[in-house]
């Protein structure tokens, strides 16, 4: 193997790490961010306590800008990989061969997964995040009642699917990301693989179950 080679093998090493790293970030992201929000079953008050406690910290616009790069670097560098791994097999666009690698309908859809979330991430920043201001007040504190925006979006049924459709990309995207980023790590031997792939699939299947309980909760609650 070649001095080039060696180094763009090198360099292909240190992108699939750093995608797996930012990858199980932001899986343990999402796992919080459903805890958090999954006190929107508790009470409108819990709820908004909680995501006023998120926005009314000194820290968050740090933590926002940190993620965002976060965020933009997975994106960037999974794209690149795609292509540079689409360039090694000669391959064109659409041709397809069985490597022998296990590939599957979530590892072979993985660009077009990440690409839908980003598109489901900005609409739903604007929408909700950036969405219509209530207020409403606990103990004498003035504070943003999100829950009504929540409620208010989520009575259209419309918007309810999408955010499902939103939720089960993500949940192919996941269960395949996390298995991969296992695998980058090292974590691969025939004793656990088995166990690694299956905790994966469950994993997204709990965390996009859990994000769809939020708009058909919100539905019936405008219902009412």
């Amino acid at each position: 193997m070649s001095v080039t080679m060696c180094r763009r093998f090198s360099a292909s090493i240190v992108k699939k790490q750093v995608v797996a790293f930012t990858g199980l970030f932001f899986c343990l992201f999402l796992v919080g961010h459903l805890v958090g929000n999954l006190l929107i079953l508790v009470s409108p008050e819990a709820f908004n306590k909680y995501a006023h406690a998120l926005v009314s910290n000194p820290a968050i616009y740090a933590i926002e800008a940190v993620m965002t790069i976060l965020f933009l670097t997975h994106v960037v560098l999974a794209l690149k990989l795609t292509r540079e791994n689409r360039k090694a097999r000669g391959e064109s666009y659409h041709l397809k061969r069985n490597t022998g690698r296990g590939a599957t309908f979530m590892s072979d859809t993985m660009p077009y997964t990440g690409i839908l979330i980003f598109v489901f991430l900005v609409l739903h920043i604007l929408k909700l995040k950036y969405g219509t201001y209530y207020e409403v007040t606990y103990d004498g504190l003035v504070i943003r009642d999100l829950f009504k925006t929540m409620v208010e979006y989520f009575r259209n049924p419309l918007n309810v699917a999408f955010y499902i459709a939103a939720m089960l990309v993500v949940g192919i995207h996941v269960s395949h990301g996390l298995w991969s980023a296992f695998q980058t790590f090292g974590f691969n031997h025939p004793r656990y693989n088995g166990f690694l792939r299956k905790f994966s699939i469950i994993f997204a299947m709990v965390v996009a179950a859990g994000f769809m309980v939020l708009p058909i909760f919100c539905y019936l609650q405008g219902a009412n």
